[in-house]
């Protein structure tokens, strides 16, 4: 593991890197929840090493407090992550993806080519990345009040995967609707549905998470990523 620093107007923050066996490769840039970049997320990229991609977790609530690092498995944490998501601020979330993205493209051993994939919070800043940066490929899991931006579903310029869970209880069925409506027929864009899960069911260790429908979502996007990045 090691850590990429990152430069903003703003400031700098630091990003969780995990490096694949072999380079050059490319990156898969991972998208925090509302529990900064905890253990979950590190594991997540450390799969994404794996796989055989230079994983990069950037800390995005660094504006708020760097370095939080909290799980889902108290009431109390679930409070702290809902104020840091009330406090985050989504367009400049985008602008630091977007910087994450410009610094990761200079990793050693970074082939150029860079995919962003998120969950939760993160899976609406994946698809904002997927209309205001310059990635080429974008892996969206369950992304909250994704359907109040659907009118940037033009600008989408390379491939998308979103992944929607049935009985979400953040995005429920008319919120799923108008994202079916901009995205369903979208040449550059897939939608897969999972009827019976509920919000973070690719979480591992989380309350809804279901193993099943986890590892075809996780396999839909390895594909996905295999299609458009290597």
């Amino acid at each position: 593991m090691t850590k990429l620093a990152v430069t903003t107007p703003d400031g700098n923050f630091d990003a969780y890197v995990a490096m694949p066996e072999t380079l050059p490769a490319p990156v898969v840039v991972v998208i925090q929840e509302i529990f900064g970049v905890n253990a979950v997320m590190r594991g997540i990229a450390d799969d994404y090493a794996k796989q055989g991609y230079i994983a990069v977790c950037p800390d995005l609530f660094w504006r708020i407090e760097p370095g939080i690092d909290i799980t889902d498995q108290s009431e109390a944490e679930w409070k702290q992550a809902f104020g840091y998501y009330q406090a985050f601020n989504v367009d400049k979330g985008v602008e630091d993806i977007a910087a994450t993205m410009k610094a990761a493209r200079g990793i050693d051993g970074a082939n150029g080519k860079v995919g962003v994939v998120g969950f939760c919070l993160g899976g609406l800043l994946t698809f904002l990345s997927a209309t205001r940066t310059d990635g080429d490929a974008f892996a969206a899991y369950y992304g909250g009040g994704m359907n109040n931006f659907m009118a940037e579903a033009d600008n989408i310029s390379k491939p998308l995967i979103v992944h929607l869970a049935g009985k979400d209880e953040y995005i429920p069925a008319d919120a799923q609707a108008v994202i079916k409506e901009a995205l369903g027929d979208h040449p550059l864009t897939e939608l897969h549905f999972y009827p019976e899960r509920d919000h973070a069911f690719a979480r591992k260790g989380g309350a809804h998470y279901d193993e099943v429908d986890a590892n075809t979502a996780n396999g839909r996007t390895a594909e996905f990523f295999e299609a458009n990045l290597v």
